[in-house]
């Protein structure tokens, strides 16, 4: 099913956006991992709408309701169930879409695909919205993730042309030098990035960048090859996120423009532990962890809901429309996906250590 990801977890996402509620469950998950239900609505709070003046005026508390799986502040076992109620839904706004599609949404593939029978709300089951309940699973695995001392952090690369501090450390990114209103390691980008994205509301149109994820404290091993990579198992899930549209490692793009003398990265021994020299790969070989930090890149397009006058047709009428979307969106829905691109690279990565310690044990 296009909603469950993973194999040794199995995550199911359900809900629509203006639906009564969106929700998750998670299965798979060993008894007994303690978990922080306050570090968790902070956590949730990074995404939530409403916040800033760079996100949808859509107010949500994101708040979750735990239906099951956790006990006295562990996990017990059994499947973890969890819901957040959508309170603040304005159906009206979407109610021509099934016949004037808006350009960049999935109004015009879904109404292909599934006949009229949709919910076109808030764009349903394809909206951004869903995403709260994939940060509810991640996390819980961020927590779990970090009792091995795997850490995760991401951070703006760019947004509108206006780029972070491009001297990171790769070999052990400084995931605590991220700043925590605005996720960038200079604060004077993030104004430069702020700006933009005020001036692009202002036209009445909006932007996208470029994210960076980081995972330190990683053990050589994990993942398979070919069709079970960690690359291929992270950007299936980060796939899911709407508006991702390219997701690279490492060195991403430029390693095209590279040598084989400038990409490889040598070996070295520190303390009896093998390292590498640089960190070109981002962390993986043959699909594979090598012990360095695992490091990617996603694009994430521009909100496609947008205030000028667009072009589209009306399918009942078999001719061109000019459209202007009502309602409330995002200027810039970079800011907010961080936290969902981390909660993401969370997932697969406690999906692996629960593969890991699965093989471990059949030993």
């Amino acid at each position: 099913m296009s909603s469950t990801y993973g194999e040794n977890l199995k995550l199911s996402i359900f809900g629509q956006s203006h639906g009564p509620a969106i929700g998750m469950t998670l299965d798979g998950i060993p008894a007994g991992l303690p978990v922080d239900l306050d570090i968790l609505q902070s956590f949730l709070n990074r995404r939530a709408p409403g916040q800033n003046d760079w996100s949808t005026p859509r107010r949500e508390e994101d708040r979750p309701e735990f239906l099951a799986g956790i006990l006295d502040g562990f996990t017990c076992g059994a499947p973890i169930a969890a819901v957040i109620h959508n309170r603040n839904t304005r159906s009206g706004d979407y109610n021509n879409l099934k016949d004037c599609p808006r350009p960049g949404h999935a109004d015009y593939t879904a109404q292909v695909k599934y006949g009229g029978f949709q919910d076109a709300a808030g764009g349903g089951h394809f909206s951004g919205r869903l995403t709260a309940p994939l940060c509810i699973a991640g996390g819980l695995c961020i927590q779990w993730l970090a009792e091995n001392g795997i850490r995760l952090g991401a951070r703006i690369v760019s947004i509108g042309g206006e780029h972070d501090d491009s001297d990171v450390n790769r070999l052990a990114p400084q995931l605590d030098l991220i700043q925590k209103d605005f996720p960038v390691f200079s604060a004077d980008a993030g104004i430069r990035m702020r700006k933009k994205i005020a001036e692009a509301r202002a036209d009445g149109d909006s932007l996208g960048g470029m994210i960076e994820c980081y995972i330190t404290g990683l053990p050589a091993g994990l993942g398979e090859p070919m069709f079970g990579g960690v690359e291929s198992r992270i950007a299936q899930i980060v796939y899911g996120i709407p508006a991702v549209k390219s997701v690279s490692f490492g060195a991403g793009y430029l390693a095209g423009s590279m040598r084989g003398s400038q990409c490889n990265d040598a070996y070295v021994l520190e303390n009896g532990t093998v390292r590498t020299l640089s960190n070109h790969a981002g962390g993986i070989l043959g699909g594979i962890t090598n012990g360095m930090p695992v490091i990617f890149q996603t694009v994430i397009k521009p909100t496609p809901s947008i205030s000028r006058s667009q072009q589209s047709i009306s399918l009942a009428k078999g001719d061109t429309q000019g459209l202007i979307i009502t309602g409330r969106h995002d200027p810039c829905i970079v800011p907010r996906a961080v936290p969902v691109i981390e909660a993401a690279a969370a997932i697969t990565i406690y999906d692996l250590i629960l593969g890991n310690t699965q093989t471990s044990r059949r030993k």
